[in-house]
């Protein structure tokens, strides 16, 4: 394969604070790259610096929420705002105005450059046990392959890099999609071949069932290019299916109700998971001490709600970033799905005594039946936003907003200053906090879980025509999502009949809402038009080149081939 050159400015320090309790070696200080690389032990604290750029941008910031989850059917931005425009609603996209993007392009480009470095130094690096020289060669090969699948499915044929380099250099070469994809196939099954099933107490280190999932994912989103087809789709549903008939081997299993897979109390070494981002309880340890944001970007402004103020229990609402669409809302039935109430809160219980004034009741539109009426901390209702509508809502002695509240009744938008009122996800809450204003969360964060193995080999096998497979695997994910309370069982499974590529999207919204996956969904399905336009009308500007991203104008701008480089279509 050619040698790429490479254009980003800045030398890449090899100097890594690893930013995991699980990775927590650090590489010597003041220690050059060749000694660094030049001894077993050197060459283990340089591999754990190659997992820092997925956790300073790609994932758990808001750079990954808004490019991978927003600027979808799903999301948009809280109180439907202008944040981010850019990206959240197409609104001047432009190669010089990329937002977040640019972070992300940089960052992975940062973390494939160690990779590399690794990959051709490793026969420097005095290993004496194959087995082992050969695992930390799959962690490589499989972290070159995660940044590399972001940057195909984000940019399209770019720079495809497989060399080091220490210092800039201001040509670059496209390379096509598919020889990202080649490279991306030759490295995961590599990565497949020799990672262990399991790394011990270093629980997030890539592993087995890592690449396996991550090759699962690649397959299916080659499938759906011009010449992908049928043999890409066979290999995602063989590989996805040999993950879930491998589940005892590698230690991983579904939960057995929707509200386990998020709880704190399971989050480390968390049985569902095939690979996670992990974070220490000691922030000091983590990356820029300010790990796991995610927590915080799904949060509505409870705390300026009468009886509450911010909480543990509740989280920090201080750094708000989206909220979700009616759409959204209304892909679940919560009499038959306990997807939803694991995953959305709806109710907030008094924290902060209080006795309803005339004022208050005036201004939230109540009946003066409430003045006086006195709200006991840990016991009463404070707020209630829900999905649902809620008739008598003037009556009730705590705050209400119903869907017709926050959504225009006939088109679904958002209506006019009411969007700082929502359904909060919650799946990534954190009471682990070091503090009620902490923004940093230091819980693990799932990258890829065994339910998208599941989802996988339904919509692989759809695609091929095989509707009982497709049926099966996706009764499996509705069984566990049953409601026990209304004993749904029955109402959640599925028949052929009902398996269209819209229902495998509604069902993945469903499953994996806020998961940094939905961008990719509906890129990958070529359905990001059609379900913009149909499920999230606040969005006015997606066209069709919008598929892939811009590059960012100022790293074009320092390549001597600039023009030849090129930007993206219809940028």
């Amino acid at each position: 394969m050619k040698k790429v050159q490479y254009f980003y400015l800045s030398a890449i320090s090899l100097c890594f604070l690893t930013s995991s309790c699980n990775l927590d070696e650090v590489n010597p200080s003041g220690s050059t790259a060749d000694a660094i690389w030049t001894s077993p032990e050197g060459f283990i604290t340089a591999v754990n610096g190659a997992y820092v750029f997925q956790r300073s941008s790609l994932y758990q910031k808001e750079d990954g929420i808004f490019a991978f989850e927003t600027g979808t059917d799903l999301w948009l931005p809280d109180a439907n705002s202008d944040r981010s425009a850019q990206i959240t609603k197409y609104a001047s996209l432009t190669p010089g105005n990329t937002g977040q993007l640019r972070t992300i392009w940089r960052e992975a480009y940062k973390g494939i450059n160690q990779c590399n470095a690794g990959i051709n130094r490793i026969e420097e690096a005095g290993f004496t046990n194959e087995s082992e020289k050969n695992a930390r060669l799959g962690e490589l090969r499989f972290l070159r392959a995660f940044y590399n699948w972001h940057i195909v499915e984000t940019w399209g044929g770019v720079d495809l890099r497989t060399e080091e380099v220490d210092g800039p250099e201001l040509t670059a070469i496209r390379s096509p999609v598919n020889e990202f994809y080649d490279l991306i196939f030759e490295d995961l099954l590599f990565a497949a071949e020799h990672l262990p099933n399991s790394h011990g107490a270093e629980y997030s280190r890539a592993t087995k069932k890592s690449a396996l999932g991550l090759l699962a994912r690649a397959y299916l989103s080659r499938a759906y290019y011009p010449d992908g087809g049928q043999e890409f789709f066979q290999r995602a549903q063989e590989v996805a299916t040999a993950v879930i008939e491998r589940q005892n081997e590698f230690q991983v299993s579904l939960w057995s109700s929707p509200h386990e897979i998020f709880d704190p109390a399971n989050n480390r070494q968390n049985k569902e998971a095939l690979y996670v981002i992990s974070n220490s309880t000691n922030n000091a340890l983590n990356l820029d001490d300010n790990a796991n944001r995610t927590h915080s970007f799904f949060h509505m402004n409870y705390s300026a709600k009468i009886g509450l103020e911010m909480s543990m229990e509740y989280g920090h609402d201080g750094t708000r970033r989206v909220m979700p669409t009616r759409a959204l809302l209304d892909m679940f039935d919560n009499n038959y799905d306990a997807r939803y109430n694991a995953f959305f809160r709806e109710i907030w219980i008094c924290n902060q005594a209080y006795t309803w004034t005339r004022e208050d009741a005036v201004a939230n539109g109540k009946d003066p039946s409430i003045i006086g009426y006195t709200m006991r901390p840990g016991i009463d209702t404070a707020l209630y936003v829900t999905k649902d509508d809620v008739p008598n809502k003037h009556m009730l002695p705590y705050t209400v907003v119903d869907r017709d509240s926050v959504y225009n009744v006939g088109n679904g938008r958002v209506n006019p200053g009411a969007g700082v009122n929502y359904p909060v996800l919650q799946k990534f809450m954190d009471p682990t906090r070091s503090s009620v204003n902490s923004q940093a969360g230091v819980l693990d964060l799932i990258v890829i879980r065994l339910a998208e193995m599941y989802m996988i080999a339904a919509e692989a096998a759809f695609q091929l025509g095989d509707l009982a497979v497709a049926v099966d695997n996706i009764n499996v994910i509705r069984t566990r999502a049953a409601n026990s309370e209304t004993n749904s069982l029955a109402e959640m499974q599925v028949s052929a009949a009902d398996i269209t590529l819209d229902f495998i999207l509604d069902e993945r919204a469903r499953e994996f809402c806020g998961e940094y996956q939905r961008w990719f969904d509906l890129k990958r399905t070529r359905t990001l038009g059609d379900r913009i336009t149909r499920l999230n009308p606040d969005i006015l500007n997606f066209q069709e080149h919008h598929y892939l991203r811009p590059v960012p104008q100022q790293d074009i701008d320092v390549l001597l081939n600039g023009d030849e480089f090129g930007q993206n279509p219809g940028y």
